[in-house]
């Protein structure tokens, strides 16, 4: 079995409700969620004329194969009205999924890079990833989930929602 950690991100429609049906999906298609960070409102990274974000980290158990996750992750981006043929970065979007860790694996391929190649600048991905995974080592960078979090240099706010 392997261990698959993945991010949500919504700031259109109903961002709680997106989240949710996420990660209903990802349970019935990608493998068992063993694990979840809470929710956190975030500011837009590299934007500033967007709604802010709900992001969550997830920890997973799958016996799918990176190729495989990617597609099914796709697919749920596609299901909640992700508009894959908008190709500009940093759009606003219902859901937005990255696979940040799969084990301790590097993977580079064409269409997939794990670890994600900029987690580790990410307050929104690391915040969260920190509350469920944060001895967990970074493949590439071999430091922990918490050392990068101290390190990251990014600036914009990640708050708990409440409730969540």
């Amino acid at each position: 079995m392997n261990i698959l950690f993945l991010s949500l991100g919504s700031n259109l429609g109903n961002r709680q409700q997106n989240l949710s049906e996420a990660r209903r999906l990802i349970n019935s298609e990608t493998g068992r969620i063993l694990m979840t960070s809470h929710v956190y409102e975030t500011e837009p990274w590299r934007v500033i004329s967007q709604d802010n974000f709900l992001n969550q980290v997830m920890k997973i158990s799958t016996d799918l194969n990176p190729v495989e996750i990617l597609q099914k992750t796709k697919s749920v981006e596609l299901a909640l009205g992700r508009n894959m043929n908008d190709k500009k970065k940093y759009q606003p979007r219902q859901m937005d999924i990255d696979l940040l860790f799969f084990n301790d694996e590097i993977i580079q391929l064409p269409e997939l890079t794990i670890p994600h190649p900029a987690l580790h600048e990410r307050n929104f991905v690391l915040v969260p990833l920190c509350e469920i995974a944060a001895e967990f080592i970074h493949p590439v960078l071999n430091k922990t989930v918490c050392q990068l979090r101290k390190e990251c240099k990014d600036e914009k706010w990640v708050c708990i929602l409440k409730g969540s």
